[in-house]
């Protein structure tokens, strides 16, 4: 019973970001999404980002690096819409998104978090729930497309292969793999990936990053990524502290301002560093 009043009480729970009236479906990116003077609180009473105005252009990939508690991970929530801003606006082309239904906003972003969540079911069933109605050539393009394909096929039972709670039968890479191609099996415009590459070895963060080359081509996304290796090829870059843009560029331009992200660059390199000598 008292689990049940819980069930219920999430069900009749209602959503503090709602459509509102006559908003319309949203039609698909044509230049790109901006930020202008965007201000956000989670509480009303400390600000999380302050005054942030920036454009993604359509099909560039933009990365956000910088200290824990920065707002980057807020950044990402208001861009999908989880949160709207308390000042400023944010625009998809044109249009304020708070005049586009949550449902053509949401379904056309797909996002891969620092923790893959599979479920118990198969392999299939788990890269499907990106997208319901998929075809099996669809969930194998999308596993091949992130580099999935091979690692599925040696399972006893490949696509069919029942993966356990969590997907405990899968290693922490397979998993993150599986979860990447959950995400782009809808096709989604806008690909977000939140420390997607922050908890598994180095081997297998070029794995991922030799997918996300085919995956990110001519597609728009945000990066999140305390690792810089994954980022670098990033069009700009973009070092986030105390809710503000601190430094922007490609990876190549901020080295050479010799900056907060030249620094963070370079405490990186010796924690790698320690890292490779350490396993040999």
């Amino acid at each position: 019973m008292a689990a049940s009043e819980r069930v219920f009480r999430l069900i009749d729970a209602e959503p503090d970001i709602k459509d509102v009236p006559n908003a319309f479906e949203y039609s698909g990116l044509r230049e790109g999404i901006r930020f202008e003077h965007v201000g956000f609180s989670y509480d009303s009473k400390r600000p999380v980002v302050s005054d942030l105005t920036f454009e993604i252009r359509k099909g560039r990939t933009i990365a956000l690096v910088g200290p824990t508690g920065g707002g980057k991970s807020t950044i990402i929530n208001l861009v999908c819409r989880f949160y709207e801003p308390v000042s400023g606006c944010i625009r998809f082309d044109d249009t304020d998104y708070r005049d586009l239904t949550l449902h053509s906003l949401q379904s056309r972003i797909g996002i891969v978090l620092q923790h893959p969540h599979l479920f118990s079911g198969t392999v299939s069933e788990n890269i499907r729930y990106g997208k319901p109605d998929a075809t099996d050539g669809e969930v194998t393009a999308a596993a091949k497309l992130v580099g999935a394909h091979e690692a599925i096929m040696r399972l006893k039972n490949g696509y069919d292969e029942e993966l356990g709670e969590g997907g405990c039968l899968l290693s922490t890479g397979e998993r993150q793999l599986l979860s990447i191609a959950r995400a782009v099996i809808g096709d989604p415009e806008l690909f977000i990936m939140d420390e997607a590459t922050s908890s598994i070895d180095t081997v297998t963060e070029k794995r991922i990053q030799k997918a996300l080359k085919t995956v990110l081509s001519g597609r728009t996304a945000i990066i999140i990524a305390h690792r810089l290796s994954t980022i670098m090829e990033a069009d700009r870059i973009m070092y986030v502290g105390h809710g503000r843009i601190i430094e922007q560029g490609s990876h190549e331009e901020l080295l050479s301002l010799k900056g907060r992200y030249y620094r963070l660059y370079h405490v990186m390199e010796n924690v790698l560093d320690k890292e490779s000598r350490h396993s040999a």
